[in-house]
């Protein structure tokens, strides 16, 4: 049983070609975004960090996968860490949603307190890594019912992830069109940061975007199972997964109001930060 579970680890042999492209893509963006965060002292983006460090590892894994096809230990890997990696993008977005808000003065303007954005979907988002991560653990099992088990957490966890995401694209929507409203409110923002609110809000809604039809497309993946027709190809994930998860990072990389350290306004661009005023 088990060198037959071993053995159908993969239901084709991974492209190394494909997953050194992206090991080396996802290095150079987790690279720059370190950069970005080190110079411009804006810890709150470590997760994004991370993130993008899980994905290098992640296909590391599948790199390995197509010498090693048999072997647990890569399989594990490239399993665990390429599903968990969306999260931790997740909880910098989440993040700076929550600062936007301090950073425009506008708080009251959101669906739930400014304060409290980030502590219920960070806390969402960290309840939903840690399901897809045991999820992840269980399925990689040799006993079949555990791996089922296992399929079916990690489920879980994503549709739990794709309800969070949908209510924070709401609260971020909202928010968004009470401030324009705020016709007065906007001018005095288009002169204390520009548009850089509005661009932020943009980014926002594109990455969401990009991880949230990733995540629906792994739900289908894990529903179809074994023998579906997304677990027995490789192309959908490179195409839903990786590549749209490198255009996350490389879309993050917009300029953007990065957020508030402790009562400042700081915007970060390609020059670095700038100190605007205090909230």
């Amino acid at each position: 049983m088990a060198s037959e579970r071993e053995y159908e680890l993969y239901r084709y042999t991974p492209s190394l070609p494909a997953a050194v492209i992206f090991v080396i893509a996802f290095f150079a963006l987790t690279a720059i975004h370190a950069y970005r965060m080190t110079k411009n002292r804006l810890w709150f983006c470590i997760p994004f960090v991370v993130g993008g460090l899980f994905e290098a590892i992640g296909y590391i894994g599948r790199a390995i996968g197509h010498s090693e096809p048999k072997t647990l230990s890569p399989y594990l890997i490239q399993t665990l860490f390429i599903l968990v990696a969306p999260a931790l993008f997740a909880a910098t977005i989440y993040m700076t949603l929550g600062r936007l808000m301090l950073a425009t003065n506008s708080a009251s303007l959101s669906l739930i307190r400014a304060n409290w954005v980030t502590k219920v979907f960070v806390i969402g988002d960290v309840f939903t890594f840690f399901i897809q991560a045991g999820g992840g653990g269980i399925m990689a099992s040799t006993d079949a019912d555990k791996a089922k088990l296992g399929q079916n957490v990690i489920l879980g966890g994503l549709f739990l992830q794709i309800l969070i995401f949908g209510f924070f694209v709401l609260v971020a929507a909202v928010f968004h069109v009470r401030l324009r409203k705020q016709r007065k409110l906007v001018k005095e923002m288009e002169v204390l940061v520009g548009v850089e609110w509005e661009k932020t809000l943009a980014v926002l809604y594109l990455v969401s975007g990009l991880i949230m039809v990733r995540n629906i497309v792994r739900v289908v993946e894990f529903i179809g199972g074994r023998e579906g027709p997304l677990l027995t190809v490789e192309w959908t994930i490179y195409v839903f997964d990786a590549l749209f998860m490198a255009a996350t990072m490389a879309v993050w990389l917009a300029p953007y109001v990065v957020g508030l350290k402790r009562g400042k306004v700081l915007v970060a661009g390609a020059e670095g930060s700038t100190e605007l005023g205090h909230v």
